[in-house]
């Protein structure tokens, strides 16, 4: 079974210094068809205006990821982390028992835009930590968050996060059984299963045959490979 959601019915913000789209329900945004996939909970595509930000404010028992696009945000939180991210770079912060943080642009004329995405862990109140890494040279298909593997970042539960950047051709995506999928594109146009896939869009589909994406030009796009629930 596959499920196709377009890029023109996800939620919308506009707060004046943040444009946000949320493919699922989010703050005054809520659809009940819309609630995620498996662990998968949020994903907001953020644009946030110069020398603005998100102010501090608390989480707990989420897997927080950002995934930059453009620009460069400053994170500051409550385990005592202050550090920057460029395009290119992805950061996981577990929220676990609890932490605060907040994230600003710190260019005066440059927007910032990333994906912020949530997966809820495997179980409530480990301790939080924080970790981030450089995946921007990376081409093809790449495993850039999973549990306990060598090369990606750590996340508390059973999900991989697939980076895929192509030029164009054809790739094969991993595919296993008792698996769900959620691709997600990021930048460009792909093509699956014989439907077109353009920047904004997603689909979901079940692990088990072999599928193949093509493209006739350079894109971007997240692969969660999740539990199925």
């Amino acid at each position: 079974m596959t499920i196709f959601y377009p890029a023109e019915q996800r939620g919308h913000a506009e707060h004046g210094w943040l444009q946000s789209h949320h493919s699922f329900s989010f703050a005054d945004y809520y659809d009940p068809s819309k609630m995620g996939v498996s662990v998968l909970r949020v994903i907001n595509d953020d644009r946030v205006m110069p020398g603005t930000g998100f102010d501090p404010h608390p989480h707990r028992d989420m897997e927080i990821i950002t995934y930059m696009l453009a620009g460069e945000i400053e994170h500051r939180d409550s385990l005592g982390n202050r550090s920057r991210l460029k395009a290119g770079e992805v950061q996981v912060m577990s929220a676990g028992s609890g932490v605060i943080h907040s994230e600003h642009n710190p260019s005066a004329t440059q927007p910032l835009h990333l994906l912020q995405i949530w997966i809820v862990p495997d179980r409530r109140g480990y301790p939080p930590r924080y970790r981030q890494a450089d995946f921007g040279d990376r081409s093809g298909l790449n495993l850039i968050v999973a549990p306990d593997t060598e090369g990606a970042l750590p996340i508390r539960q059973d999900v991989r996060l697939y980076q895929i950047r192509t030029d164009g051709g054809r790739l094969t995506l991993p595919s296993g059984e008792q698996r769900l999928y959620y691709l997600h594109i990021v930048r460009g146009a792909l093509t699956l299963d014989g439907r077109h896939l353009a920047a904004g869009d997603a689909l979901q589909f079940d692990g088990g045959p072999v599928r193949q994406i093509d493209s006739a030009r350079s894109v971007e796009a997240l692969l969660f490979e999740l539990p199925q629930r």
